[in-house]
């Protein structure tokens, strides 16, 4: 039914609020990717969101324990698109052929970097939280727990912004 894919920039916004947007899309047909996971916004302190991602991280299976499950990610990337399968019946086949419509990347990878990049206004950090609440930052968290690849990303964006402020520069000299 939809054939055009729509990339979501995800700096600044709020992850429940983005993933309820992004599940009812994917529902309804919608090809959907989302870029930069890294930036996205979570309400209250860091102290407070580690805390709650170790009581996470405790739950274990009670009817095999050595079996593993739940999982429990540490990638951005990976927490973000566990946020939109809660929201999503994943278990069906409808649900499940919404999910195969999400890409999530850390970043801005090559196809996407060269196409508009939209963000949802719903869900922004700016417009749904006051200015005096804390937030932290989905890849802070994430580094707090185990993620490695923060310092990565940071090197590839700085380098992709470079090539975008060039681009702009030469683009707008012509």
């Amino acid at each position: 039914m939809f054939e055009k894919v729509i990339v979501i920039d995800a700096k600044g916004h709020l992850l429940g609020r983005l993933a309820a947007v992004v599940a009812k899309e994917l529902l309804n047909g919608q090809k959907i990717v989302v870029v930069r996971a890294e930036e996205l916004n979570i309400t209250g302190p860091l102290e407070r969101n580690l805390r709650a991602y170790a009581q996470f991280v405790n739950h274990i299976s009670n009817t095999n324990p050595w079996r593993g499950g739940p999982w429990h990610y540490k990638s951005p990337s990976k927490i973000f698109w566990r946020a939109v399968r809660g929201m999503l019946p994943h278990k069906t086949p409808r649900g499940a052929a919404a999910l195969t419509r999400l890409k999530i990347f850390e970043g801005i990878p090559y196809p996407y970097s060269h196409m508009k990049r939209t963000s949802v206004s719903s869900a922004l950090r700016c417009v749904r939280l006051d200015n005096l609440r804390h937030f932290t930052v989905l890849k802070d968290l994430s580094a707090r727990v185990g993620w490695n690849k923060k310092e990565l990303i940071q090197n590839l964006e700085a380098k992709r912004q470079e090539r975008a402020s060039k681009y702009w520069t030469d683009k707008v000299t012509i």
